[in-house]
């Protein structure tokens, strides 16, 4: 057992402390800046390490988990990926159930780490099925782990223990006093944790979910359509979330997040995925809800590499009323 908590804290020393950065625009003329924390440093290249190493760290704490147990998950990608590559280092077999719609880099990604990729398809039930096949693999099944993502506390608690305190932290440094938090919900557990911490620091912070316009399944509480966003929405709202404790929801067209994601690339050199993208536009219409007073934080939370062969990859039809057309980047700083 020493071994394991020894490769935890090892692991520890790769996840988290990512940079947070300035970024200076303009929008419709008006010169206006956001902050970011850029999460595709961590060990495998997304936000999602954090919660995941985090998550078994404390079952191996609670004696949830024990050594060579099969770890089982649903994932639309990036938690899935990180549970492979943290349980696979920590000796365990990883089994992963996953829409069969994800992105070929996923999937690659997903075996490259070792792990056991299990595809439904949307016939077969999709992403509520995948929660389904793994909630019955562990009632009839011994020696199996389930991190259960979307229900499980201690994803939120990551955020609160490591992203929220790294934000504030690396603010205070530069005498900055963050009064907004936005950031697409995928398991909630980003917005959750970090925006408690937030709030704690500062009871008028304002704390925004966003989803895309084109299925506003926080908004309606069904999904209403298909979305292009990956990471984010994932046909349900998740057991972690609570709209009652949060502000508005922010929505953002799928499209105008790739162009959005797109220009972060070809202007500042940022290779950010699609949700990045839409958690910028996202700040951008809490700047204009605020009359641009509000200090805003964002997360980009992976790269650029999952989405190639996606439309991020393609030509995006410019639609009228995106907020891309109206932003200029200008320069990005580290804080």
């Amino acid at each position: 057992m020493n071994n394991i908590f020894n490769k935890i804290s090892n692991l520890e020393k790769l996840i988290g402390n990512t940079p947070l950065v300035e970024i200076l625009f303009k929008y419709k003329g008006k010169e206006m800046k956001i902050y970011t924390k850029l999460e595709y440093y961590n060990y495998t290249g997304s936000i999602k390490d954090r919660m995941a190493l985090y998550i078994l760290k404390k079952a191996y704490m609670d004696n949830r988990i024990k050594e060579h147990d099969t770890i089982i998950e649903t994932t639309s990608g990036n938690t899935g990926i990180s549970f492979a590559a943290i349980g696979t280092y920590l000796g365990h077999t990883v089994d992963i159930y996953m829409p069969d719609w994800m992105s070929d880099e996923r999937k690659n990604l997903l075996k490259s780490f070792n792990s056991k990729l299990h595809l439904v398809s949307k016939n077969d039930g999709g992403f509520l099925k995948c929660i389904s096949i793994t909630n019955e693999i562990k009632s009839t099944s011994k020696n199996v782990f389930l991190p259960c993502q979307f229900s499980n506390k201690d994803n939120a608690t990551a955020h609160y223990l490591s992203t929220g305190p790294e934000i504030w932290n690396s603010l205070q440094k530069i005498g900055v006093k963050p009064s907004a938090f936005v950031a697409g919900v995928g398991t909630g557990g980003t917005i959750m944790g970090i925006g408690k911490y937030l709030k704690e620091k500062n009871p008028n912070m304002k704390i925004y979910p966003l989803e895309p316009s084109n299925s506003p399944t926080l908004s309606t509480g069904i999904q209403v359509h298909e979305h292009r966003i990956q990471g984010i929405i994932d046909e349900f709202i998740p057991p972690i979330l609570n709209l009652n404790s949060l502000n508005s929801i922010i929505n953002v067209d799928d499209g105008d997040s790739i162009i959005m994601a797109q220009m972060l690339s070809k202007k500042l050199g940022l290779g950010v995925g699609i949700s990045s993208g839409a958690n910028f536009l996202g700040a951008i219409k809490v700047l204009e809800l605020t009359n641009n007073k509000a200090t805003v934080i964002t997360v980009f939370a992976d790269d650029n590499k999952k989405y190639l062969s996606t439309d991020l990859a393609k030509d995006e039809l410019i639609k009228k009323g995106f907020i891309s057309s109206y932003v200029e980047l200008l320069c990005l700083n580290r804080i």
